[in-house]
């Protein structure tokens, strides 16, 4: 499980921020489950707060782990995107770092990188709570604890400047590496709907088909009452094979093949009725899309990252998707939701239930020099009972938007005078403070 996250440096996070996953009410605990870690996160804040750059560092660690090996020519440099609003921290490292706990070691690791090379990387397992180095990596220099094997050091023959040790390390079979590295593998993520376009049909179809995930999602939509009463994977004839064969062609050693389509009966007045994943509606396909890779953390007992779990979902769905990590029963592995909102009912409760538990709850707020801050709401030391919708959307907690009300009518009217609004409040703030 992720037991921490911490970012310097990364877009709008220019000073170091962490996401602390470890229980502050034990007395919020699911009973029966021995978990070190929660196994949900929510941040809330305003739009351009940098919520989606909080999710968006850890899916950048994550692909970085995974990536450099592959992606990294000698000698062209590491792509980041470092604080963009202040020169300075152009040319300063940006730095990633988890804690973790697997199969009952907790490991740390983390690296920096700038734009040409990784300036530092380590890794440390606490197998007794005692730190124990694996590696720690300074530019070109390593070095190593008394446990790490001589193969170990080999490998940083073959490691260049820009590219991570523990990505090389992992892929020639160091066992004291394998299990961070395979967490990190692990890390499922989900962009909004909005930020992309839903697999077609046939590719997801194919991938149902293997995986027997079908009749999981079709009870997942049908409970969530969207007309749909079942779903069938319909595999093209002979005849729309050959008809695509000699319109597309093939890849040369990558033949076509044979194409599945999914399709799902709606109860209608007059019987059931056929429709494509197309015809859907918006909110039937967000749930479509989202349903997959629920299954696999789930499944595996991995960490599932959404960015805006609420686009184009109900509140009560995204309750029910929370609900599914937080309960042991639903979620016997431990697997941990990493999700951004700015559905506020998530905060309160649905149908008499509470949602979230207050160390579930994270905000982001920026301050006017575009500088984001990361904090917790048990940093608030809030009761248990309280309506915590009601104080955050009251602006107890901060994390909202300060909206200038003349500006936005004068906007959203198009009336001209709209960009001299800023003028004259400062025009009568001047004149209130000569009073």
């Amino acid at each position: 499980m992720l037991l921490s996250f911490r970012t310097t440096n990364h877009r709008s996070l220019r000073d170091e921020q962490q996401l602390l996953l470890t229980p502050s009410y034990s007395a919020d605990g699911p009973a029966g489950a021995d978990w070190e870690a929660v196994s949900v996160a929510g941040l809330f804040g305003p739009n351009a707060s940098g919520k989606s750059n909080v999710i968006d560092a850890l899916v950048y660690m994550r692909n970085l782990v995974r990536g450099s090996l592959k992606e990294s020519e000698p000698g062209t440099g590491i792509r980041r995107y470092p604080f963009a609003l202040d020169p300075v921290m152009r040319e300063e490292p940006s730095m990633y770092v988890v804690d973790l706990l697997l199969e009952g070691i907790r490991y740390t690791y983390g690296f920096s990188v700038d734009d040409a090379q990784v300036t530092e990387e380590w890794m440390y397992s606490y197998p007794q709570k005692r730190r124990r180095t694996i590696f720690h990596r300074r530019l070109d220099e390593y070095s190593y604890g008394e446990h790490s094997p001589e193969s170990m050091r080999q490998v940083q023959e073959i490691t260049e400047s820009n590219v991570l040790f523990l990505s090389v390390a992992a892929r020639s079979r160091q066992v004291l590496v394998r299990a961070v590295y395979d967490w990190f593998a692990g890390v499922l993520d989900r962009k909004p709907a909005m930020a992309r376009h839903f697999r077609s049909a046939a590719f997801t179809a194919e991938y149902l088909d293997r995986s027997g995930y079908l009749d999981r999602l079709t009870s997942l939509l049908r409970a969530a009452d969207t007309g749909i009463e079942s779903a069938e994977i319909v595999e093209e004839t002979d005849a729309e094979f050959a008809e695509r064969s000699a319109r597309t062609g093939g890849v040369e050693g990558y033949p076509l093949q044979r194409r599945k389509d999914i399709f799902f009966k709606h109860r209608g007045e007059k019987g059931t009725f056929t429709l494509g994943l197309t015809d859907q509606s918006l909110g039937t396909r967000a749930l479509y899309e989202i349903g997959l890779p629920v299954f696999r953390s789930l499944d595996r007992g991995t960490p599932l990252i959404v960015d805006e779990l609420d686009s184009s979902l109900h509140p009560y769905l995204s309750a029910q998707l929370i609900k599914l990590f937080r309960e042991p029963a639903t979620n016997p592995r431990g697997a941990q939701l990493i999700f951004s909102s700015h559905d506020a009912t998530l905060l309160g409760r649905i149908q008499g239930e509470e949602v979230l538990h207050r160390d579930h709850i994270w905000f982001t707020e920026k301050d006017e020099c575009g500088v984001t801050e990361l904090f917790s709401l048990s940093d608030f030391k809030p009761r248990r009972d309280e309506n915590r919708e009601r104080r955050y959307l009251a602006g107890r907690y901060g994390a909202v938007p300060i909206v200038n009300d003349e500006i936005f009518a004068a906007a959203l009217s198009g009336r001209g005078e709209a960009a001299d609004v800023p003028r004259r409040l400062a025009v009568g703030r001047e004149a209130a403070e000569r009073v």
